[in-house]
């Protein structure tokens, strides 16, 4: 499972979002509106994703 890579994009502004949220994206690698990055398919980073499902999108 850790050989499989997933795209996560920042689709949503993180302004007015919790203070942990906002630190979730940025442990995400997220630094920018529309900005995509390849992780680690592991149980850590779903975990992440799921906190801050409404501000991040899966890409394919």
């Amino acid at each position: 499972m850790a050989d499989k890579r997933i795209k996560v994009k920042l689709i949503k502004s993180t302004a007015g979002c919790k203070q942990s949220h906002r630190d979730t994206v940025r442990g995400l690698g997220l630094r920018r509106m529309h900005h995509t990055v390849e992780l680690e398919d592991t149980p850590s980073v779903r975990g992440m994703i799921n906190k801050v499902y409404y501000l991040v999108q899966v890409v394919a």
